[in-house]
């Protein structure tokens, strides 16, 4: 079985090299003059564009192979495949040139902006801790934040608020989180701006970080009490950390603002581990569900049929209707 979708994704790489040498000699064409060259090839230059029915978003190098490495060529390849969305964790450290340039070309592709790192710690327990210092370097990236966000028209970016704080009782680094995230609310509600808390599992990945389970960002999210500040659901993380997760993504749905996919075990695409996705998309599409789905996973295979097998992936766990 798996032999045979590996045969179908080379003809598909076959396909795929023709496509593009057929696009080569029109433009070619073009460029010389030819006014007939697009009627020649009619239909011959454009790859077989998917209609999804949510808005998955990949990021930059996950078709590294078959687009390229200009970020551009790589987001006019998202488009080309159908995906209408697209997220980038590293939006934020990118030159503001490459980040007015892409902005313009989501525009032009109809590609709408996910996530990106908005703030983050690993290291430290930075607001669960509630210290001023840290507090005031949160806002400070907050707002900067919002000067990205409004460079690429993001609605959306993810927080990570740090590790937790040994010394204190849990419910007060949980007080400390929620004032933190309140005072960040001033200043992204006059933006029309959301950031989404990101809970992340302490058994493979992220060990000892304060927030780890989506009951637990659904409370502080209570408690803060803004449109600004919603649930980053990575499904791989919690699939990981709780299990259970259509319950669990129900008993949340009023506070989820985004949700991140990755099958488990190995955080590649969608069928290569336990997870069905087929039926929790279905649940989600059920939902009337209009945000994004992140792909921040890895490719199962290298090179591009490995690309590939990710778009078959995503069509095939996409089929529910």
């Amino acid at each position: 079985m798996e032999s045979t979708r590996y045969q179908h994704l080379e003809l598909q790489l076959i396909n795929f090299k023709m496509n593009r040498r057929t696009f080569t000699a029109s433009s070619i064409l073009t460029s010389l003059g030819l006014a007939a060259a697009p009627n020649i090839i009619a239909g011959q230059n454009k790859f077989n564009k998917h209609k999804f029915n949510l808005k998955y978003a990949p990021h930059i190098g996950m078709f590294r192979n078959l687009a390229g490495d200009d970020p551009i060529d790589q987001l006019n390849f998202m488009a080309d495949q159908g995906f209408t969305a697209f997220e980038d964790n590293n939006m934020g450290t990118r030159p503001i040139s490459l980040q007015e340039k892409m902005a313009s070309t989501m525009l032009k592709r109809g590609l709408e902006m996910g996530v990106f790192v908005g703030y983050k710690d690993f290291k430290n327990p930075t607001l669960s801790g509630g210290k001023d210092e840290a507090r005031k370097d949160f806002l400070k990236q907050i707002r900067g934040s919002v000067e990205v966000a409004k460079r690429v028209n993001a609605k959306w970016f993810t927080v990570v608020p740090g590790t937790i704080e040994l010394r204190l009782a849990e419910d007060y680094q949980t007080a400390n989180v929620i004032e933190s995230l309140k005072q960040a609310t001033s200043i992204l509600e006059p933006n029309g701006l959301v950031m989404v808390l990101e809970p992340l599992n302490w058994y493979r990945n992220h060990p000892g970080l304060f927030l780890r389970e989506s009951p637990q960002a659904f409370n502080i999210c209570k408690a803060v009490k803004s449109p600004s500040c919603k649930i980053l659901f990575d499904i791989y993380h919690q699939q990981i950390q709780e299990g259970n997760l259509i319950p669990n993504i129900e008993k949340c749905w009023d506070e989820i603002g985004y949700f991140q996919i990755g099958d488990n075990p190995g955080r590649k695409e969608p069928t290569t581990g336990e997870i069905n996705y087929k039926n929790i998309f279905k649940y989600i599409h059920g939902k009337k569900f209009s945000g994004i789905l992140g792909m921040e996973h890895g490719n199962s295979k290298p090179d591009k049929v490995g690309e590939l097998a990710v778009i078959e992936a995503y069509k095939l766990v996409d089929s529910f209707m």
